[in-house]
């Protein structure tokens, strides 16, 4: 599986930053599409991403027909609070893109409407605008690994005591 992440004109290096360590974590590809709200070497991207940034396999974009051009076959889903279908009612490939816009907008509304049914939400109680972009990206990253079955990721961790008891604790 080769999940990858788009994030399209992101603003707040320190959510970047944890977004790169989730894909790292994950096995995911970045994607940046610029303008950037910050710079690639940004104190608060590299304190965000920690030492798991140059492990990451990052790509940017002058914009989104940048994107396009380098990416003709890419099947992107595109995480929007004006989508039609909840994030995990929808089928994942291994190989799929999803897509998140800046933190003050979103992703642009004539981007949305060439595919509309490529549009996902994440449900949300009352009139909260959306949830934070790295906690967003994690949770429908993590719907798209779940219904690929974890492939190559570690899904059983061990514990160091094998004897233990409750009075340990």
């Amino acid at each position: 599986m080769s999940l990858n992440i788009i994030l399209h004109e992101p603003e707040i290096p320190a959510n970047t930053g944890n977004i790169g360590r989730t894909c790292v974590a994950i096995g995911a590809t970045l994607h940046l599409i610029e303008p950037l709200g910050f710079v690639i070497n940004d104190k608060n991207l590299a304190r965000a991403g920690m030492d798991y940034w140059k492990q990451l396999d990052v790509r940017t974009y002058l914009d989104w027909e940048d994107f396009c051009a380098k990416n003709p076959d890419a099947r992107i889903w595109m995480a929007t609070t004006k989508g039609r279908h909840v994030y995990s009612d929808v089928s994942y490939g291994p190989d799929d893109y999803i897509m998140f816009g800046k933190e003050s907008a979103g992703i642009p509304e004539e981007i949305l409407i060439r595919q509309p049914e490529r549009c996902i939400r994440i449900p949300m109680q009352g009139e909260i605008r959306s949830l934070n972009l790295s906690n967003s990206v994690a949770i429908v990253a993590y719907e798209a690994l779940r219904q690929n079955h974890f492939d190559k990721m570690t899904t059983k961790g061990q514990l160091h005591r094998l004897h233990w008891a409750p009075e340990d604790m």
